[in-house]
């Protein structure tokens, strides 16, 4: 069955059209072997000739790829056998679903599956999967059933993105140009007539969504309107086109707007992937579209199907049963009905035919024939000569083996071949398949028509054609073999001349400098630290300079193999590897010398520096010594005895002694400092006169030496003055121990014998004040000794004397003892006229006062003249006054104590205990003996008024009580009235008032 018929068959029975042969093509347009690398403008997948490195790269490609768009469309193609997936990376492990896809994507029945779970089971599944893709042309590197069921997502992407490649990609083809570059031209030109869509790539171009929207709107203007978008709005513009593609043209989203829009270059390989089901929704549409109408037109007509048929068996088919036929088009395509052409119209047309045209056209058949035969012969032998020479042409380009020895001229020489596999060679391979095919159709044509065989001319035959051709892609191996072994030693020579440089580089960048650094004389500047810094730095250079030998002599060896290997630039690289082994030797002399300047350096510096120590050591006690000496020499010192200034003499006198070992310390001294001067002034050493250990100087100490031989016999004369000075206060010390030590004793017995009169142990009151006021007559009397104590005292203060050795007694113990002495008299008088006085007026015997008297003094331990608050309450124990252990007792006890210390002071004096006792022994007038005389008065009132106490007392007591009586508030209260019993009791300090 013809083409023709086939489609005619095909469109009939309402099915597809059958599907068309793959091609894969290369860069140029023309047909590879299945198993070369599928190049789809220039995204390389796994090919077993593919070189390591574009592998990785496909692999790293696949992976940045869009998972997404990849779970998109393959869930596009599995929903048509009603499942998804989820996981691109889990839903194919078990190899079900992806053999299901390929069955989908292919219209292909893949091989039963295995329907275990174990791991052997899907390994099974994935390998028939994988043996699928491979039978269709392409080898899969590197990618196994183990990574697909182990999850691995880098293969599985990979994977996807082959099929993809294979299946989506690799058929789209307009003019002839790469899957790749073919998409790109079928989206522009579709474009092309839309404001602000302009289609460069895959990547920008598509950002703004006007190009996804201008392409919906070519071939479907009734889904957009594509005038009320704008390109200031991508967001609702790849909303809008991706919601249309998948409501309307059965497309998913696979890509995601924010993502487009955020991304400075959104991934390629997705925008492709979605882009090609645009092209495939589209390009099929329309072919659905052209085969519906021709289906309509034969089945309009089925009685022409049978003569259509035998056209292709007419030499010259008859013109108007083809003209009635067209018209028929004319009518079903414009839609105009004004002519109605019928089935028996044409049959008739058709059988009025006569026979000498038949006849003719018999003849004209067979001419045809023999025309149709003669071209093709002429054709053959014009193709075979045409491709005989390209050959001949070709052969000594292959066959030549001369570069100019360097990487670029070889990779010159593999870019003009790959030029020649990618351009020059493919329309010669389909040159010789047509020249194949035709021969073949000829010797055909002429076996069918009864014509004998055809024979080439000499050296044309078929079987010439393909030695010459074997020869060729011969030629064609052994040249790509060489360039390529070419290539490799080449890049090896670049390699290494690469690593020369990048050796020498790093080489040269460490030397710079370093050259400069060793004529340095920046040490003749340093201190000794800082000299000792620069050779620890200067150590360190050493090392790295042995550390660096080994690339030095990496270097040289580098340039010996270039020059082994003839590179072609060895010239440079000997003079370059001279110039860094020179500057290596120079380096070499001058850490040699710079080291051994550092050791001379360093060797009278640490000398400078000993010299600086061994003076900073001596010269800081030294000067210690002489400041603690200068001080001493000028010390105010302060003695008071014979002893003291006699040990300053003595120890004055040793310090002398010491003198001349001081002055040789001096010397050697100073000796260290002009061996430094010296030293420094014969090596010229910048800054070696500063000390870094002490701040003196000889200066300094020649300077201190000379203040203290001066203050020697300064401090000799003031200590002969001193000693002249203690002399006399020695004197006078005498002076006043022999007076003190006559009136210090008789103050005292005159103390003792007052205090024993005031003690009241013997005789009357009377006898007691008689003696008392005789001992003041006689202390009186004393007082001349007191003063002339006084002016031998103003001796002594004069002279600064404040110790006495001769006598315990000071000038101030005695007036404290001569005031006391005059105190206590006067006070033991006072007592004792106080005590006579309280005996008359109270009534108190003698008797009674000296128990009182015995009994204060029994529990006055200390003889002070008073009893504490302990000794007062035992004292009233003892005297029969009852006091209560219990809470009450002791409230009575505070209240005595009260009235005997008013004032708190902590003690009883014996005054205030006999007024007490006297109060208590005696008859005295009390509070209520005060309220009930004035209630006598008031006539029984609870109050007084004025005229009553006017009545009744003096004038000026009844005034007295007129003005301090408060007013009564009580009951019964008369103006006037007046409170006489709170004016009584506040008389005995028993009220507030």
């Amino acid at each position: 069955m013809c083409a023709g018929k086939r489609i005619l068959h095909n469109l009939a029975k309402g099915g597809n059209l059958a599907p068309m042969e793959r091609c894969v093509r290369g860069e140029g347009g023309g047909r590879v072997s299945g198993t070369d690398t599928i190049q789809a403008s220039g995204l390389v997948c796994f090919s077993s000739c593919s070189p390591p490195g574009d592998r990785l790269k496909a692999i790293q490609l696949a992976l940045i790829g869009g998972l997404e768009t990849f779970t998109a469309w393959c869930n596009s193609h599995l929903r048509k056998a009603g499942t998804a997936i989820e996981n691109i990376d889990e839903d194919f492990r078990n190899g079900l679903k992806l053999m299901l896809l390929l069955e989908v994507i292919s219209g292909e029945t893949l091989p039963k599956p295995d329907r275990g779970k174990m791991r052997f089971h899907k390994i099974a599944n994935v390998n028939k999967a994988l043996d699928f893709i491979e039978r269709k042309g392409v080898k899969l590197v590197s990618i196994g059933a183990e990574e697909i069921v182990d999850g691995n997502l880098k293969m599985t992407l990979g994977m996807i993105w082959t099929i993809i490649l294979r299946f989506a990609i690799q058929d789209i083809s307009v003019e002839e140009m790469t899957a790749k570059e073919g998409l790109l031209l079928w989206c522009q030109r579709k474009t092309a007539p839309y404001k602000n869509v302009n289609v460069q790539n895959f990547h920008l171009s598509f950002k703004d969504g006007l190009a996804f929207c201008a392409l919906i709107h070519r071939h479907r203007p009734d889904l957009i309107d594509y005038h009320k978008l704008s390109k200031d709005n991508p967001l609702e513009n790849l909303n809008t086109a991706f919601d249309v593609a998948e409501k309307y043209l059965d497309i998913p989203r696979m890509l995601d707007p924010d993502d487009l829009i955020n991304t400075p270059k959104p991934d390629e390989r997705a925008i492709m992937t979605y882009v090609s089901c645009y092209y495939h929704a589209f390009q099929g549409a329309q072919q659905v579209t052209c085969a519906g109408r021709l289906t309509h037109v034969v089945m309009s007509y089925p009685s022409l199907i049978l003569n259509l048929y035998n056209l292709t068996n007419t030499a010259m088919p008859d013109e108007r049963a083809v003209m009635t036929y067209v018209s028929s088009y004319y009518h079903c395509f414009s839609g105009a009905q004004k002519v109605r052409v019928t089935t028996a119209m044409v049959a008739n047309l058709y059988l009025n035919m006569s026979l000498a045209e038949t006849a003719a056209n018999r003849i004209c058949k067979v001419l045809k024939v023999n025309q149709e035969n003669e071209r093709l012969m002429e054709e053959y032998e014009r193709l075979a000569s045409d491709l005989l020479e390209w050959i001949r042409r070709t052969m000594p380009w292959l066959n030549s083996r001369q570069t100019d020895n360097s990487l670029a001229g070889v990779q010159k020489k593999l870019e003009e071949y790959r030029t020649y596999r990618r351009k020059h060679k493919p329309p010669r391979v389909e040159q010789k398949a047509k020249l194949e095919t035709n021969f073949n159709t000829l010797q055909t044509k002429l076996r069918l028509s009864n014509r004998p065989a055809y024979m080439p001319t000499e050296g044309k035959m078929v079987s010439d054609i393909a030695n010459a051709w074997k020869g060729l892609e011969g030629s064609e191996k052994s040249f790509e073999e060489w360039l390529l072994s070419e290539m490799m030693r080449l890049e090896r020579l670049e390699h290494l001349a690469q690593k020369f440089k990048h050796k020498a580089d790093i080489h040269e960048d460490w030397t710079r400098g370093k050259e400069e650094m060793l004529q340095s004389q920046d040490f003749r500047q340093c201190k000794l630290n800082e000299l000792k810094a620069l050779k620890k730095k200067h150590e360190a250079f050493e090392s790295d300079l042995a550390a660096h030998q080994d690339r030095v002599e990496q270097i040289a060896a580098i340039a010996q193999e270039l020059n082994t290997l003839e590179y072609h630039d060895s010239v440079s690289v000997n003079a370059r590897c001279q110039r860094i082994c020179d500057q290596w030797d120079r380096l070499g002399g001058l850490t040699q010398r710079r080291r051994a300047a550092l050791d001379e350096a360093e060797r009278i510096l640490e000398k400078i520096d000993i010299l600086h120590l061994e003076f900073a050591k001596r010269a800081a006690p030294f000067n210690n010594w002489l400041d603690g000496t200068r001080e001493d020499l000028v010390d105010m010192f302060i003695v008071h005895t014979m002893e003291e200034i006699q040990g300053l003499i003595d120890a004055h006198n040793q310090f002398k002694a010491t003198l001349g070992e001081a002055d040789k310390e001096y010397n050697s001294i100073v000796s260290l400092v002009r061996e430094v001067e010296s030293t420094v002034q014969k090596y010229q050493v910048p800054g070696g006169l500063e000390n870094p250990y002490t701040t003196l100087t000889a200066n300094d100490l020649t300077k201190k030496w000379t203040d203290v031989r001066q203050l020697v016999p300064q401090r000799d004369q003031t200590l002969q003055n001193e000693l002249r000075k203690q002399q006399n206060n020695e004197m006078v010390r005498r002076q006043f121990a022999e007076k003190a030590n006559q009136v210090g004793p008789w103050i005292e017995r005159q103390m003792d014998a007052v205090t024993a009169i005031g003690m009241g142990i013997q005789g009357s009151l009377e006898d007691q004040l008689h003696r008392l006021k005789e001992y003041e007559q006689a202390v009186y009397a004393y007082k001349p000794h007191i003063e002339e104590l006084e002016k031998i005292h103003q001796a002594v203060q004069e002279g600064m004397i404040f110790e006495n050795r001769y006598t315990q007694y000071t000038m101030e113990t005695l007036r404290v003892g001569w005031e006391q002495l005059l105190t206590s008299i006067n006070r033991n008088i006072n007592e004792v006229e106080n005590q006579i006085l309280t005996r008359d007026s109270k009534g108190i015997t003698q008797e009674q006062l000296n128990e009182f008297r015995s009994s204060f003094n029994h529990f006055d331990k200390n003889r002070t003249g008073r009893l504490a608050p302990d000794e007062f309450k035992s004292c009233l124990v003892s005297l029969g006054y009852s006091i209560g252990k219990d809470r009450q007792g002791e409230i009575d006890f505070q209240r005595i104590l009260a009235i005997v210390d008013p004032n708190s002071t902590g003690y009883v004096h014996f005054d205030a205990f006999l007024d007490f006792m006297t109060r208590e022994t005696t008859d005295t007038d009390t509070a209520e003996q005060v309220i009930d005389s004035f209630r006598i008065l008031a006539a029984d009132k609870p109050y007084i008024l004025p005229d009553e106490l006017r009545r009744e007392l003096p004038p000026d007591q009844a005034e007295y009580c007129i003005q301090r009586m408060p007013p009564f508030k009580g009951l019964n209260a008369v103006p006037g009235a007046l409170d006489y019993m709170s004016f009584s009791t506040a008389l005995y300090g028993e009220s507030d008032l």
